[in-house]
């Protein structure tokens, strides 16, 4: 089932309306709903809009609308789970495992610059590369850390598969992440799993999966970063359904485990949380729960930290956020032509996290909708998400 057609049957039957009562607050046919809400029909950009207004899902449906565009790409969801399956399936020498380890750990820190398309082809001829040395029985310590190589590299293309749009693929490969990091008793790995798992459900507005997801995280793993990143999501989730005190508990106890933790060696490792990319989840906390002041302050701080002494984004995915969450506060204090290209500019960028952008863009489509619905502006910040898909 498509995303757009789950959450608009969740979303309904959530607010208690029937087929019937949507048609009539949307003027569409009840039988056109249904075969939309069965993925038998692809929504249009003006029904997404009129059914997130009606059934105030606050931009979440306009965002599952543009997911569904991207995912249709996803045409081989399979590949990557396949060649992680002949990996654990193999007899697997130990042979240059020093070398493997740091491979693993540079393409890692390149995540959040790289072409997400040229990244994920190198992690996959990494994983090429191992399955083809993969001839004769190894001790088992050499075969344990083989694995934990390969959990890495599965949970960065996973990660890149997202990114780009590709649902299916990156689930199956989450799962293979996941398999790896239990066969090899690799807790942090394990833990991350569960970290994709309730960014997944975030992204697609499930909300108490995202929740458990978290739950189950922080039960596989302690003592690493990812426990703070899983507190993160879970502030991100909690805000969302309006639990905004736990929100802040969430994010008062992420802050405690990364003030705990050793200062990362290198921040731009993409399973390594540093410190100063707490801001970025407070800000996107702060904004769902509607208070404006702090997600402003939060994203200028995102956008101080994050420009170079050259000017170029240091972390072009935290920094096109930061610029949309500004953009959301622009347009509810009244200032369109801002809020325009803040938005604009945002969509911009070479390196992009799709699902989570088209989250945030969402939101501020739902706020240009229900504020400046007729306006050339409005319509100049839809163009840049049509151009984005």
């Amino acid at each position: 089932m498509a995303l757009f057609g789950e959450m608009l049957r969740h979303l309904r039957l959530q607010r208690g309306m029937s087929l019937a009562e949507l048609g009539r607050a949307v003027h569409y046919n009840k039988g056109y709903l249904s075969r939309i809400e069965t993925s038998q029909r692809v929504v249009s950009e003006p029904l997404a809009r009129l059914c997130d207004e009606v059934l105030g899902a606050r931009g979440d449906l306009i965002a599952a609308a543009n997911l569904d565009i991207t995912a249709a790409q996803d045409t081989k969801p399979s590949h990557t789970s396949e060649l992680l399956r002949r990996i654990q399936a193999s007899d697997i020498t130990g042979a240059s495992l020093t070398s493997l380890h740091a491979m693993v750990y540079e393409l890692c820190c390149q995540y959040p610059y790289r072409n997400a398309t040229d990244l994920r082809d190198e992690a996959h001829d990494w994983l090429r590369e191992v399955a083809r040395t993969l001839r004769q029985p190894v001790g088992l310590s050499q075969h344990r850390e083989l694995l934990v190589a390969a959990g890495w590299l599965a949970l960065l293309v996973g990660c890149l598969e997202y990114d780009l749009g590709l649902r299916a693929s990156a689930e199956a490969t989450r799962v293979a992440a996941l398999q790896l990091g239990n066969e090899a008793g690799a807790t942090e790995i394990v833990g991350w799993t569960y970290e994709m798992a309730a960014w997944f459900a975030l992204t697609q507005g499930r909300y108490q999966n995202a929740i458990d997801a978290v739950a189950a995280g922080q039960l596989a793993d302690k003592g690493h970063s990812v426990t703070a990143q899983l507190a993160g999501q879970e502030a991100k989730s909690l805000a969302r359904v309006g639990r905004v005190h736990e929100m802040h508990q969430a994010l008062d106890r992420g802050r405690a485990i990364l003030d705990g933790l050793p200062y990362p060696q290198r921040t731009e490792h993409h399973f390594v949380v540093d410190p100063e990319k707490w801001d970025f989840y407070a800000m996107d906390a702060c904004r769902m729960a509607g208070d404006d002041q702090a997600a402003a302050e939060y994203a200028r701080a995102v956008l101080s930290r994050g420009t170079g002494v050259d000017g170029v984004d240091r972390w072009p995915m935290r920094m096109a956020e930061a610029r949309l969450t500004l953009a959301v506060v622009a347009a509810r204090s009244g200032n369109l032509e801002q809020a325009r290209d803040l938005g604009v500019a945002a969509l911009g960028g070479d390196r992009q996290s799709l699902p989570s952008l088209l989250m945030v863009a969402g939101e501020l489509d739902g706020e240009l909708e229900r504020r400046y619905p007729n306006e050339g502006a409005t319509e100049e910040f839809r163009a840049a998400i049509r151009a984005l898909r």
